[in-house]
């Protein structure tokens, strides 16, 4: 697939951040590794500055998998966790003992990796305010680079592997804001971590914290970015790639991909046209994940409309958000208040005309 596409691009274009997650690349052996970075060299030109993280699972993980990762140009790592309680972690089915991250983290430091990222879950089984509390005592000690902290989202009509949940007792809405609530108070005490746009942190020195103040963070699929205007070629099934006026995603399915990529064929799903509503609804939402604030004015130049205008019901919407204390009006536009970042999700929800009561069931809920 990577050597049927990559000759349609401008060979002069240079790979400015590469990612390899989609599950667990960790599943592969050191020396396929090594030839998927053959692969991937010998199609593509690397920026010196590159970006290139991977998702690792620390339970079939070995040293030589990390040296693998490191040969082949990867500088940045990202774990699951989840959560360190081991009832919780009995409950979901994942064994994960803090020294088996531990060892995982010490060979990315030994081996030059140059920012660690640990992924959370909270509104697990078995999770209360007071167990999450002690899985974050442990993560501040392990002091990754980076943060993300989601929420638990039950969708097992997408996800089947969820449906071993289906029995348990999950926490209420209401035990999971408070879990949210105790996670930025933990990390952003005394300024360890910064609360970037929607369930990140990062140091204060981290790029995407300076991003974020300077007004300058991005958003794609893979999460937050300080690369604007990058293209984005996936590879693999059920991968999913973006340009500035199309979305399209590869097969879903292994048997299908594989017969297209073997026929010759793009295993290509689907695909999704852009239009100038989009943009300017992908816009206006980017800015809002981001830059938590609307500025009325500047977003009217950017996009060549008079903003207010044409966004006056979606703005209308936000009145109880604001009733709320949630969203407050500025001279230049608004802003999302410390309350509202919890809901964030939902106040930029309020610009997405695709959206509607119908599709409740097909998207996990925001909190």
């Amino acid at each position: 697939e990577v050597a049927r596409l990559a000759p349609l691009l401008n060979p002069e274009r240079k790979v400015v951040q590469l990612h390899f997650g989609g599950g667990s690349p960790t599943f592969l052996r050191p020396d396929e590794i090594r030839r998927l970075g053959e692969i991937i060299h010998k199609h593509f030109k690397f920026a010196p500055d590159i970006e290139a993280s991977v998702e690792v699972d620390p339970r079939r993980l070995t040293r030589e998998h990390m040296v693998a990762l490191r040969e082949v140009g990867f500088n940045r790592a990202s774990m699951g966790v989840q959560d360190f309680n081991p009832k919780v972690q009995e409950s979901i089915h994942r064994i994960q003992p803090r020294e088996m991250t531990q060892q995982a983290m010490d060979w990315m430091r030994e081996l030059g990796y140059g920012s660690i990222n640990l992924d959370l879950i909270y509104g697990l089984p078995n999770q209360t305010p007071e167990t999450f509390n002690e899985t974050l005592n442990t993560v501040l000690e392990m002091k990754p680079d980076r943060l993300a902290v989601f929420s638990y989202a039950h969708v097992p009509w997408i996800k089947p592997a969820q449906k071993i949940l289906e029995d348990k007792v999950l926490p209420t809405p209401e035990s999971k804001l408070e879990v949210l609530k105790l996670v930025i108070e933990r990390l952003t005490a005394n300024d360890q971590y910064v609360y970037i746009g929607m369930d990140h942190f990062a140091k204060p020195t981290d790029e995407l914290a300076i991003a974020q103040k300077n007004k300058q963070l991005q958003r794609n699929f893979q999460g937050y970015s300080t690369r604007a205007g990058s293209d984005i070629y996936a590879f693999g099934m059920s991968s999913i790639s973006q340009i500035p006026d199309a979305y399209w995603q590869n097969e879903k399915e292994l048997p299908k991909y594989q017969e297209a990529v073997d026929g010759g064929r793009v295993p290509l799903h689907r695909a999704y046209f852009v239009t100038e509503e989009d943009n300017l609804r992908r816009e206006t939402i980017m800015r809002v994940m981001c830059d938590l604030s609307l500025d009325f004015g500047a977003m009217s130049r950017k996009l060549g409309i008079n903003f207010e205008q044409h966004f006056a019901s979606e703005l209308a919407t936000l009145a109880p958000f604001e009733a709320d204390g949630l969203v407050k009006r500025t001279a230049a536009g608004l802003e999302v208040t410390d309350a509202g970042r919890l809901f964030i999700r939902n106040i930029a929800m309020s610009f997405d005309n695709t959206l509607s009561p119908s599709n409740e069931r097909r998207h996990s809920k925001t909190i």
